[in-house]
């Protein structure tokens, strides 16, 4: 497929918000009580969240749920969900939706967004941690309950106990390392060795169809190597991409502030 010529706006008719369904079952493969229904979206809207969408030709090709969150006396942004139509990935279209996301999100006058993905999703990892420039400090064990969303075979995933453990991202929208990768320019480098480094399966949708048994046991090394690693002050930074042994970087968090100034 072509690269698409696609523009970004808000989802505000049932038909757009409908669209955001069929997106979530095609991407995902979620059972319906999994989806973000329509009434969410239209609720959220009118709590002070979106949903922006990409659209080609008027078609909806992608989009992104924004909440709006609380934390003390500060409103922040909660994105919920994002998807992009497969025909239409790697061609830029979730960046360009999580930039508009946080354009979106300065004009309301917020700094700071949170989200989760799955730990052992390398493609999640190198996007969130390279490309957008988040930072994570918070592991969750079992967010959701069983991960539907790993593997094809639930029944499977039950019997081996997968639990869809998440790692939240921090997104500080005007930080300098932020600032640089929203205006395309390329991230200075790390003045900093990494304290501890965490390795994840170089396949893991793959691992869960065939040893989910293995997999499991993946999943208790990783959650237990993040666990002692944020309990000791530890900052996930970074993402070493690979085909053999991709991994995480992580940085005592005062030290790794102090040289993103």
């Amino acid at each position: 497929m072509p690269m698409a010529d696609f523009v970004i706006r808000e989802c505000t008719t049932i038909d757009e918000l409908d669209s955001c369904i069929r997106l979530q079952r095609e991407v995902f493969g979620l059972p319906d009580l999994e989806i973000s229904p329509r009434r969410h979206l239209i609720v959220s809207r009118q709590a002070g969240g979106w949903t922006l969408g990409a659209f080609v030709n008027e078609r909806l090709v992608g989009f992104v749920h924004h909440m709006a969150a609380i934390r003390g006396n500060e409103i922040f942004g909660y994105s919920h969900v994002m998807a992009v139509d497969p025909d239409y990935q790697n061609q830029g279209v979730g960046a360009r939706l999580k930039w508009s996301q946080r354009e979106r999100a300065i004009q309301e006058g917020r700094s700071f967004i949170k989200w989760t993905w799955d730990p052992m999703q390398a493609r999640n990892a190198h996007f969130n941690l390279n490309r957008l420039g988040v930072t994570v400090g918070a592991y969750a064990v079992n967010f959701y309950g069983t991960d539907y969303g790993a593997s094809p075979a639930p029944a499977n995933l039950e019997a081996a106990g997968i639990d869809s453990d998440r790692l939240f991202a921090s997104w500080e929208l005007d930080s300098p390392r932020v600032i640089r990768l929203a205006n395309n320019s390329s991230p200075e480098p790390v003045p900093l060795k990494p304290a501890a480094l965490i390795e994840i399966p170089a396949n893991w949708s793959k691992l869960c169809r065939a040893d989910a048994v293995h997999a499991r046991k993946e999943q208790l090394r990783v959650r237990s190597e993040f666990q002692q690693a944020l309990s000791a002050g530890l900052i996930a930074a970074g993402f070493e991409r690979s085909t053999e042994q991709p991994r995480y970087l992580l940085y005592p968090e005062e030290a790794w502030r102090s040289v993103q100034q």
